[in-house]
């Protein structure tokens, strides 16, 4: 354990180093910006975090960079300023873009209270995106730093998930895009161990004329791929059902693979399944189709049958039961509190 560690630990060092060494141009472009606002940052100002992305750290920057922001005598900023100010994006929750930078919410909403962690599960997700009708909203930001890349690579928060939970009253569901992704906490060689070499799962649930559709996609790491017919693919692992909201059973369940070109894998990952409905750049796979049921479908028998088609990858477990394996969450704890 204390090797595996030692070597999170080195990649990480690793990992900021090349991305400060590969963004120097964005970050000497940041320092003249902020001049303009009497903000003086040296490199010394900017690291990397792998959740958050390149970091630019300075006393009270975004009340400097954005000195129309109303911040009240507690610290405190009315969310209807907030969204007039900046842009929020799916999937990141807590994040708040401008044309320059992200300001994000405070580090204390993050688990643990620590800068480089996630947010904590489910409250910034309701609280930026449940509207109070009858309520003013205000929220504490985190005043001394600023995420510096504003471009689509935005890093997941990969210890919680986006999306409504499981329920097996399917008809209870909402409608709606789900996505999980690995612990933050986990190498390579542990996403491959305890998830099966997984990016990402997405899931999709839609209602029409009574009937709830399912559909699932499960993204492996970048390099997991299969040759057919001399060309390198992305295979992605794909379920697709139909649930009767009149009977009650699902009517329908089939699964396929569907391969991926680099470009469409790199496109689409972190996307979500709603990806051709929202960019004119629209994917269509190849694919096979690997199993098909027609009839009466128990829920527990789609359940089970949905884990063994991706067997190995805890997200499925998160997914349907609400958390990691015991074992996974130990690891990951003990991960967390040696840094």
């Amino acid at each position: 354990m204390k090797e595996i560690y030692e070597n999170y630990i080195k990649a990480l060092q690793e990992e900021e180093k090349q991305q400060l060494d590969e963004n120097q141009d964005l970050i000497y472009s940041f320092i003249d910006y902020c001049k303009d606002f009497g903000v003086k940052l040296s490199l010394g100002n900017f690291h990397y975090d792998r959740t958050i992305g390149i970091i630019a750290e300075y006393p009270e920057i975004v009340k400097s960079l954005h000195p129309n922001l109303n911040v009240d005598k507690e610290n405190l900023v009315n969310y209807t300023q907030l969204e007039n100010e900046f842009n929020q994006k799916s999937f990141n929750s807590g994040y708040f873009y401008s044309n320059k930078t992200i300001a994000m919410a405070s580090h204390f909403f993050r688990r643990n209270s620590r800068k480089h962690n996630g947010f904590a599960p489910r409250f910034i997700d309701i609280f930026c995106y449940t509207n109070y009708p009858e309520c003013e909203k205000f929220i504490s930001l985190d005043y001394d730093r600023l995420r510096v890349n504003i471009d689509s690579t935005m890093c997941l928060e990969r210890d919680t998930w986006y999306g409504a939970k499981f329920n097996r009253k399917i008809n209870e569901i909402p409608d709606g895009i789900v996505k999980l992704r690995p612990p933050l906490e986990f190498d390579s060689m542990d996403i491959d161990i305890h998830f099966a070499n997984a990016y990402s799962l997405d899931i999709k649930w839609y209602t029409s004329n009574n009937i709830k559709t399912f559909q699932l996609e499960e993204f492996k790491q970048e390099n997991s791929q299969v040759n057919i017919d001399g060309k390198k693919y992305h295979p992605v692992k794909y379920l697709h059902a139909e649930y009767d909201l009149l009977k009650k059973t699902f009517r329908h369940f089939d699964g396929a693979i569907h391969f991926y070109t680099e470009r469409e894998y790199l496109t689409r990952r972190d996307s979500d399944l709603n990806h051709n409905d929202k960019f004119e750049s629209h994917i269509k796979t190849l694919s096979t189709k690997l199993f098909k049921l027609n009839g009466a479908i128990s829920i527990d028998n789609w359940v089970e049958l949905s884990s063994h088609f991706l067997t190995g990858n805890a997200l499925v477990f998160e997914y349907f039961e609400g958390q990691l394996p015991s074992r996974i969450l130990e690891l990951i704890e003990l991960i967390r509190n040696k840094n």
